[in-house]
């Protein structure tokens, strides 16, 4: 891991690329509905792509708090750019770091860093959203090896990916197990999914997989840990970088609000001087600052490697999806009728904002992982509470 000290240089060095490489382009990004290969060589060849896989695979080696900073600077320039880093770098690349075995980690980690192969998360499927644990896509075994078949949707970066982390369930058993499927490999087909109200630029695609034969090796962590072990551990870090998207977009409409605030002039007065305007400014910064605090608290947590990081995640990626829908929503409000109007960002920002609300989760789940959360928390204090004061008497 980098030391302090080089961690700061890298947010600064990623901060001016995101402003000179990435912002300028983001309208152009989502109108031709791709991430420019250019793009994505550059952030390779720099380690953008994996800012937190350790530096001996090539990665940045950067700690949670650290990527969360790093993925906000990158977010606020362009969220389908954070897309990319937040299903390669953590969906994928942290989950091989955790549960693959040494050959998979010096296989796939440093073609991954150098943006040599792209990985995409492939859970979600037609008829499987939040209820992960039914996946339909199923696989038997055979010999030495895995027959996979089955149909996965709504998987980001599945239209340019080179290798796919897929969960299926066994066709007879139920055991539902992680592989790591190569594009190449004969019976995959990936359909472009357009249309869509945000993450045009994030090649989302439906992926079917006929009969595709993987290799015993290419199965990541063990047999029937799949939901357990491979997709929960992947969907945290995904949350993780969710809650610091929400602070990287809402960061963004709070600056593009001020700026056009204090360009706009309305009744002889910039639009700033409005104390209806400084109202929504200050419940925008005070709202941003809340939410970044939460990041921050989970980052710690998740550093110093807590038990309860997990659910101090699930917090700030339920306050902070909720937050930026707020404070994007106020943004197109201050801009009037421009805000409706793709020639000013805010109208991206909001749209962006939604998805957020249902990725890796939607807040109604999160409400019922943190609510249960907290009744058993709160219960078990309460049962040691009245013990100690019953032997107390």
């Amino acid at each position: 891991m980098n030391t302090s000290v080089e961690q700061a240089d890298i947010l600064a060095e990623v901060e001016h690329f995101a402003q000179e490489e990435i912002r300028p382009f983001a309208k152009e990004f989502e109108l031709n509905e791709e991430l420019p290969s250019e793009l994505t060589k550059k952030m390779g060849e720099k380690g953008y792509l994996t800012p937190s896989i350790p530096t001996e695979y090539g990665g940045l080696g950067l700690d949670p708090i650290q990527l969360g900073l790093f993925i906000e600077q990158i977010g606020k320039s362009c969220n389908s750019v954070r897309e990319l880093i937040t299903v390669h770098n953590s969906l994928v690349g942290e989950t091989i770091v955790r549960w693959g075995t040494k050959e998979q980690k010096e296989k796939w980690l440093p073609l991954m860093t150098q943006g040599k192969k792209i990985a995409a998360f492939a859970l979600s499927e037609p008829n499987v959203g939040t209820d992960a644990r039914s996946v339909e896509t199923c696989y038997r075994k055979e010999g030495n090896q895995y027959i996979i078949s089955g149909i996965k949707k709504w998987i980001s970066f599945a239209d340019i990916a080179d290798v796919f982390l897929v969960i299926a369930s066994h066709e007879e058993e139920g055991q539902v197990t992680a592989f790591l499927v190569e594009r190449e490999s004969k019976g995959i087909r990936t359909t472009r999914m357009t249309g869509l109200l945000a993450s045009k630029a994030s090649h989302i695609a439906e992926v079917e997989f006929r009969d595709v034969v993987v290799p015993a090796e290419n199965v990541l962590g063990p047999i029937g840990g799949g939901f357990s072990y491979i997709a929960s551990y992947g969907l945290d870090h995904g949350r993780y970088n969710i809650a610091w998207g929400g602070v990287a977009i809402a960061q963004a409409s709070l600056e593009a609000m001020i700026s056009y605030s204090r360009r706009r002039t309305q009744f002889g007065k910039k639009l700033c001087e409005f104390d209806l305007m400084q109202g929504i400014i200050a419940d925008a910064t005070t709202k941003i600052h809340a939410a970044r605090a939460l990041c921050l608290h989970a980052g710690k947590m998740r550093t110093n490697k807590e038990p309860d990081s997990i659910m101090e995640t699930a917090m700030a990626k339920y306050f902070s999806s909720k937050m930026v829908m707020e404070v994007t929503t106020d943004a197109v409000q201050a801009h009037g009728g421009n805000g409706f109007s793709n020639q000013y960002p805010v109208e991206r920002y909001f749209r962006e904002a939604k998805l957020l609300e249902i990725i890796e989760g939607t807040s109604q789940v999160m409400q019922l992982m943190i609510a249960q959360h907290s009744i058993s928390k709160n219960y078990e204090k309460r049962s040691n509470k009245k013990d100690t004061e019953s032997r107390d008497a």
